[in-house]
């Protein structure tokens, strides 16, 4: 197993990696709309917000040599199943190989935001 860490990915906000790396897939933490480069949320609407989580996706896999492209399963996670469409609208544009993926609503997700995505991928 291999632990993987980039700055330009939101760090760890417990005990947990950003992401792991065992044989030749990457199993990646649950990014939210953090910007790594300030720490904040960034975003206010579920369009901005799941912009910036597809960018720490992006990113984490990127670091660990792989590619949006490669990512064949997603579990996204929503605070409003009302916003599922306009989710839908920017997730579309990032995830364009439609992995297999599942989407629910939960009650809270860390720091009160409105989106939470996890991948895994093929190195």
């Amino acid at each position: 197993m291999k632990v993987i860490t980039t700055n330009k990915a939101p760090g760890a906000i417990g005990p947990y990696s950003q992401a792991m790396v065992v044989g030749n897939l990457i199993y990646c933490s649950g990014q939210i709309p953090i910007d790594p480069a300030t720490g904040e949320i960034k975003g206010s609407t579920i369009e901005e917000q799941t912009e910036m989580v597809c960018i720490n996706v992006e990113n984490l896999l990127s670091a660990a040599g792989t590619s949006v492209d490669k990512v064949f399963k997603t579990t996204c996670f929503l605070s409003d199943m009302g916003n599922f469409a306009a989710f839908n609208g920017v997730y579309g544009k990032h995830f364009t190989s439609k992995p297999a993926r599942s989407c629910v609503a939960v009650k809270t997700l860390p720091k009160n935001v409105l989106v939470e995505v996890e991948v895994i991928a093929e190195i």
